[in-house]
């Protein structure tokens, strides 16, 4: 089987993977949309955003070095299962203890419960990263159906059954935890099991990765949590809450289709560096891919943004976020691609220099901006994705890999355009089928402009 077919193989793969678990988590956003007060979802996306933070502390990147390394993967696995499992303890164990006073700094002092409960999750996710990172490294993407896709679809129904007997906030973080402590357990199911060992070469050289790409990692966590932390600072618990139903649903896109992409590519971008082969093609298809399947997504996302009402009349004021955040979704997306890369070429430097300009721009905009309003920060988000996007692309060349995405993001252009139009022209019922209708119609147009302007990304997506 050649790498190309097992790439593509393996984005299916994924894509299904991913369709069950964000899927769920869909569910979930609309069920506590439905059910929760606009403060009570701000506290809970309080709450995610401070152990998001932990998680990705507690693995630091290094699952990407079990991907990367030339030993024995099983060995290096169980090293840095070791690794991760116990920084997840040690984090665990200071997020208890410093929720009081994290929370109280956020605005937020309700969601001091709900941060020490979901904690308790952050050695079982790091469990199971390291199970997903092995199976990354084999292009086995079939085996994470269970448990990534069993432990979402186990925690969302948690989420719901105790959301809707009237548990309230708390609902979403037992579903969290459930997951977290599911995926590990059904890893061993399909064969995914790493057991704990110790090998110094091995450990150097995860923290000699750790040491470049971990910064970069943490840098990352901010990027997606900072504008939540800046919101309940400046206004408020209830402001959280709108501005995070906008930004669950403008990450969708980016979860189903780019991090799908992206974990794919990162694998096959290593095979042929260390094949000696260039990557340019690989970067152009994966390129071309997630801005045709994104792009179209996202514009659809910003033509039905004002229906969102459909949720409750309490959420309009998301709608102007959600069209902006749409844009920055798409930026990140492209980025997202580009980074996996950057960091396959071994220059894993400059990728943390791009992480950090775009932490720098972002958090420059929030401190200027956040206090106007969640439409000022989602513009914040917009501008300082977009702005990064040109510096990736000479990066990019920089080391060799010359992409030209200005012709297929022209045509993508022209296909959301093609959808965009019959979708707003005319007047349509303000009721979930007056939205299905809208959505058919954007993407009967969209599809069809693709067919004609991008035949070779819809083949290059067939399975062959």
């Amino acid at each position: 089987m050649t790498l190309g077919t097992r790439a593509v193989r393996g984005s299916l793969w994924l894509g299904a993977v991913n369709l069950v678990s964000k899927s769920s988590q869909m569910l979930v956003t609309l069920v506590l949309a439905a059910l929760l007060t606009e403060g009570q979802l701000g506290a809970v996306a309080l709450a995610v955003a401070l152990v998001n933070l932990g998680q990705v502390v507690q693995s630091i990147g290094v699952y990407d070095v079990i991907g990367r390394t030339a030993r024995d993967p099983r060995r290096m696995a169980g090293t840095v299962l070791t690794l991760s499992v116990g920084a997840g303890l040690v984090l665990a164990a200071g997020l208890v203890a410093a929720a009081g006073p994290l929370t109280v700094l956020l605005g937020t002092p309700d969601a001091a419960g709900l941060v020490r409960l979901a904690a308790l999750g952050l050695p079982f996710s790091a469990a199971g990263g390291v199970q997903l990172g092995l199976m990354h490294r084999e292009l086995d993407f079939r085996r994470r159906l269970l448990p990534d896709g069993g432990g979402a679809v186990l925690g969302a129904v948690l989420t719901v059954v105790l959301a809707l007997c009237g548990a309230g906030p708390v609902s979403l973080v037992l579903g969290l935890l459930a997951t977290a402590v599911a995926q590990p357990l059904l890893g061993v199911l399909v064969r995914g099991g790493v057991r704990p060992c110790w090998d110094t070469g091995a450990a150097a050289e995860a923290l000699r990765w750790v040491a470049v790409v971990g910064p970069a990692a943490v840098v990352g966590a901010l990027l997606v949590n900072l504008d939540y932390l800046a919101v309940g600072h400046s206004l408020g618990p209830a402001a959280v809450g709108v501005y995070s139903l906008a930004y669950r649903l403008a990450w969708v896109p980016y979860i189903m289709v780019a991090v799908v992409l992206g974990a794919v590519a990162f694998p096959v971008f290593t095979r042929l560096r260390r094949d000696g082969r260039s990557l340019t093609p690989a970067v152009v298809r994966f390129t071309r891919a997630v801005l045709v399947v994104t792009g179209g997504l996202y514009a659809g996302l910003a033509v039905l943004a004002d229906r969102v009402v459909l949720l409750g009349a309490r959420w309009a004021d998301a709608a102007g976020p959600l069209v902006l955040l749409s844009g920055y979704g798409l930026g990140i997306c492209l980025l997202q691609i580009w980074y996996q890369a950057v960091k396959a070429t071994g220059h894993v430097r400059r990728y943390l220099a791009l992480e950090t300009t775009h932490l720098v721009l972002l958090a420059t905009g929030l401190v200027l901006f956040a206090h106007a309003g969640i439409e000022a920060v989602a513009a914040v988000q917009l501008a300082a994705a977009w702005l990064v996007v040109p510096l990736a692309w000479r990066v990019l060349a920089g080391v060799g890999v010359r992409s030209r995405p200005a012709g297929m993001g022209l045509r993508v252009l022209l296909a959301c355009v093609a959808g965009v139009v019959p979708a707003l022209v005319f007047p349509y019922a303000a009721t979930w089928l007056g939205a299905v209708t809208q959505a058919a119609v954007f993407v009967a147009g969209y599809v069809g402009a693709t067919l004609l302007l991008q035949r070779e990304a819809v083949a290059e997506l067939r399975l062959r």
